[in-house]
């Protein structure tokens, strides 16, 4: 029994030595203040994260009724360009081989299945030439190009750097509000 209490009371000491000392050190190079503005500093950071924006799109929390490889598809209200979904790609992904445009048209289309509106981002698909099939022309909100985000008669991909444009995608951004 002495035996394993003279362990014990080694790694006591030990626990007790290496706290002390961290305790000192931590003492000498902080202050009472500066240990309260950096909790304080580190709560109010905290309470900040959950505001951060955080890109929940395609997440409309409603059924998604529909063909995605149909020009009648709720999402294409505002559409103009070949369905990506036809080309190797989905609706929210562009095929392989091309990628998004940096930039995007925006329009509002009601989903059936909730009877909601929602703001869809339509972006080109750009690094290949044009898909040849299910070519979608519905305009339904679609403005002058005096409205930039509001028309699909631009280039997209120029802000790529790329000027060929492959397919175009429809992602939910948001719900749009309530009118009153």
């Amino acid at each position: 029994m002495n035996e394993m209490q003279g362990r014990d009371s080694r790694k006591s000491r030990w626990i007790d030595w290496l706290s002390e000392d961290v305790a000192r050190v931590l003492a000498r190079n902080t202050s009472r203040r500066g240990f309260l503005g950096r909790v304080g500093t580190l709560l109010v950071g905290a309470s900040i994260l959950p505001l951060l924006p955080v890109a929940r799109g395609e997440d409309s929390g409603a059924a998604d009724p529909g063909d995605p490889q149909s020009c009648d598809y709720w999402r294409y209200c505002g559409i103009d360009g070949t369905l990506c979904s036809c080309c190797g790609g989905s609706n929210t992904q562009c095929p392989p081989g091309t990628e998004p445009s940096k930039i995007s048209w925006l329009g509002t289309c009601r989903n059936p299945a909730d009877g909601r509106d929602y703001v869809i981002a339509y972006h080109d698909c750009c690094g290949k030439s044009l898909c040849p099939r299910c070519y979608c022309f519905r305009n339904e909100g679609d403005e002058p190009t005096y409205r930039p985000s509001k028309s699909n008669e631009i280039n997209w991909c120029a802000a790529n750097g790329n000027f060929t444009i492959n397919c175009s995608l429809a992602l939910i951004v948001g719900v749009a509000p309530k009118e009153p």
